[in-house]
């Protein structure tokens, strides 16, 4: 095959998918809020099941699920025959999946499942199949032709159950009012983790490590002040202790350039008044995002409490050594 035809195989089989994960929203009805009802209602686990390449995707509905606010897991159907079936009770909500609704191994559990209880939400492609007539609620992933030229291997259908999966987690994620901070619980680690979890007040230098100076000051003692601490700037604040200003590497640079006295010039006549700030409980990604939004060059901000006094100070190098950025 040609370049070309590659190209035209692979536009195909997308169109195909997308086809198919466009047609499911047509034919959405009340099967999908019950379905959605019953995992709200769930008082234990939801658990999936799926034999071969539905046992793939229900493996990552599972995953969706549990990591967006419901918790889930998934259970391999013939091993459930084998005694995992001892993991699931009466209080949990089972979701099964088999596109045409005889996998013989999922058939299986339907009386064990029926005889403890466990409610059934099926997604298959076969509304008449014996799984969908056993389930408490019936979700339709049916597809009008696979991606594989050959009708065999599962694609199109396995992108629609997939599709659905994701729908189910995504209602169950509004309905449950999940926020920010709930997901970044459950996903403490690598670079989302830490956009999600660490707050400026986890990387700020505060106490003795504060750069501040008086705003009456002169010049010669912020600079010492700023050598001293080396975050490359230090707060002014007024007689009150609250912060009216920022002196940085930068406002040193504008201030050498007008060849001013350094020993005799008031730092308040030369600092960045109202500076932007941020607060110790703000995300330090968000302080990210006020650096990058105000073009703060020096890269460091003063952290305020509510009174707008100094509890301590951030820098580009604070965010980048904690992975942030």
């Amino acid at each position: 095959m040609d370049t070309a035809a590659l190209t035209a195989t692979a536009r195909r089989v997308i169109e195909i998918e997308a086809g198919a994960a466009a047609s499911l929203a047509a034919r959405l009805d009340d099967s999908f809020a019950r379905a959605t009802e019953a995992l709200l209602a769930c008082r234990g686990r939801v658990i999936v099941t799926g034999m071969g390449k539905s046992g793939h995707i229900g493996n990552k509905i599972a995953a969706t699920l549990a990591s967006t606010g419901t918790p889930a897991f998934f259970v391999h159907p013939g091993e459930a025959s084998h005694g995992d079936l001892g993991m699931i009770t009466a209080d949990d909500v089972i979701i099964a999946l088999s596109y045409s609704g005889e996998t013989a191994e999922v058939l299986t559990l339907l009386a064990p499942l029926a005889r403890i209880g466990t409610p059934i939400v099926a997604l298959t492609g076969k509304p008449e199949s014996t799984l969908a007539r056993h389930a408490e609620v019936h979700l339709d992933v049916s597809v009008t032709q696979e991606a594989c030229p050959l009708e065999l291997a599962p694609t199109a259908s396995t992108t629609a159950s997939l599709v659905m999966g994701d729908a189910l987690a995504i209602a169950l994620l509004e309905a449950r009012e999940f926020t920010v901070e709930d997901f970044a619980r459950s996903h403490p680690g690598g670079s989302l983790g830490r956009r999600l979890l660490v707050t400026v007040a986890d990387l700020m230098h505060a106490g003795p490590a504060l750069p501040s100076v008086a705003h009456d000051a002169v010049l010669r003692s912020a600079l010492l002040e700023m050598t001293a601490k080396g975050l490359g700037l230090t707060g002014v604040v007024d007689d009150d202790g609250r912060l009216v200003g920022v002196f940085t590497d930068g406002d040193l640079r504008r201030t050498l350039d007008r060849d001013i006295d350094i020993k005799t010039a008031i730092i308040a006549e030369h600092m960045t008044a109202q500076p932007k700030t941020v607060r110790p409980d703000m995300l330090a990604a968000e302080a990210v995002h006020v650096l990058e939004t105000h073009r703060i060059g020096g890269g460091g901000l003063i952290v305020v409490d509510s009174a707008h006094r100094p509890v301590g100070a951030l820098n580009m190098q604070d965010l980048l050594r904690a992975g942030v950025l």
